[in-house]
């Protein structure tokens, strides 16, 4: 609430030279008016009306004092009407005037306008009385150009993926399809030959689903809208069953978990979607953690929020990677080979699902450890 108040007096502040200007140009206007006005009544009760009998002496033979009487009759004792259609003329004059000065503001806005919209390079120039404005167009062409950049770079870091995991798929796919023909042309091949063939080839073939769901999760992620289904649950018991799940994966690496949790902490937020961000960080902090090392996680209630934290230890994340791990397509390892290279979605989708429940995600690394921090509002005081 205080950064919005800031903002409003900022922008009164702004709009005061653009109303000093206007307003002095007008009032200068305006004296002008009055000034000619006055002359003008000078004028008629003076030199100027001598001049007027004169010509109408002239021009219709009239005596001098037929010519002062018409003179009489119909400019002197008619000047307050005059002066009044001449005020009137005026004013419209002077509004005319206000209403051109502030077109051509717009006109200069529009303008600007087209440029944003044409993304032009150059800058936008406004008078110096808009300066205020000419700042936030300028402002918003910056932040249109980051994003169509960010757009353009993820754009092409999923080409870049889709074409990496097209070509890896190739290797897995051409072995297991070999060694089925190998097997299948020798039916009499040795049991434990056979064996052995057919533990690579299962390997293979699991190495191949995970490519292919790679696939499945690029397509999933441009297409879906995340929509969330807010119940109560318990955050204690989703983690502690998910270690229990994830036992597989880590006998693999050799890797313990352990997990300190409050006891039952209820908290309100859509508990499937949850669950998915906790797997995706697990996933990580096991895919990134060293063989024959600790996965430690924390659950505690911080205030109304639930806090959890997943900390591995392994290789530390440069600090100026720390932010971009959380955009899509984002591989913190460019390898495409390795064990640990994924389509770059996990911790992007953990990201936005935690922003949709109004909470945080963050990372911290050094050279010993990483650790992920999430926090989740609403939880339900027993």
């Amino acid at each position: 609430m205080a950064i919005k108040l800031k903002v409003n007096k900022t922008r009164k502040n702004d709009y005061s030279v653009f109303k000093r200007k206007l307003f002095f140009k007008v009032f200068i206007f305006i004296l002008v008016s009055i000034g000619f006005l006055i002359l003008l009544s000078a004028i008629f009760r003076g030199k100027f009306g001598n001049w007027i009998v004169g010509f109408l002496q002239k021009t219709f033979n009239l005596s001098y004092y037929d010519a002062l009487t018409i003179h009489q009759y119909t400019f002197r004792n008619n000047m307050d009407i005059i002066m009044l259609v001449l005020m009137v003329i005026f004013s419209l004059i002077i509004f005319r005037f206000a209403i051109s000065r502030i077109t051509r503001y717009f006109d200069e806005i529009a303008e600007g306008m087209d440029d944003l919209m044409k993304g032009s390079d150059k800058e936008i120039e406004l008078s110096p009385e808009m300066s205020f404005l000419e700042t936030k167009l300028n402002m918003c062409r910056h932040i249109l150009e980051k994003r169509e950049r960010d757009a353009k770079q993820a754009e092409q870091r999923k080409n870049d993926l889709v074409v990496y995991l097209a070509h890896d798929i190739k290797t897995p796919l051409t072995s297991v399809i070999g060694y089925l023909d190998l097997m299948s042309e020798i039916p009499d091949m040795p049991t434990e030959q056979r064996a052995k063939y057919m533990e690579i080839t299962l390997e293979k073939a699991n190495r191949l689903e995970k490519l292919i769901n790679e696939f499945f999760e690029i397509t999933r992620y441009n297409l879906q809208t995340i929509v969330l289904d807010k119940k109560d649950f318990n955050l204690s018991y989703m983690l502690f069953q998910m270690a229990d799940e994830f036992y597989p994966m880590l006998s693999e690496k050799k890797q313990e978990v352990i997990v300190n949790a409050e006891d039952d902490i209820m908290l309100c937020g859509d508990s499937d979607k949850l669950a998915r961000v906790f797997n995706n960080v697990f996933k990580n902090a096991i895919a990134y953690g060293d063989k024959n090392s600790k996965i430690i996680i924390d659950i505690y209630k911080q205030s109304q929020n639930a806090v959890v934290t997943f900390k591995n230890y392994g290789k530390s994340i440069p600090p100026q990677k720390l932010d971009s791990i959380f955009e899509k397509f984002y591989r913190l390892d460019e390898s495409r080979g390795t064990d640990t290279g994924n389509s770059g979605l996990g911790l992007a989708i953990a990201k936005e699902i935690v922003v949709l429940h109004e909470g945080e995600i963050y990372a911290e690394s050094n050279d010993n450890y990483t650790i992920f921090h999430i926090k989740i509002p609403g939880v339900i005081n027993n």
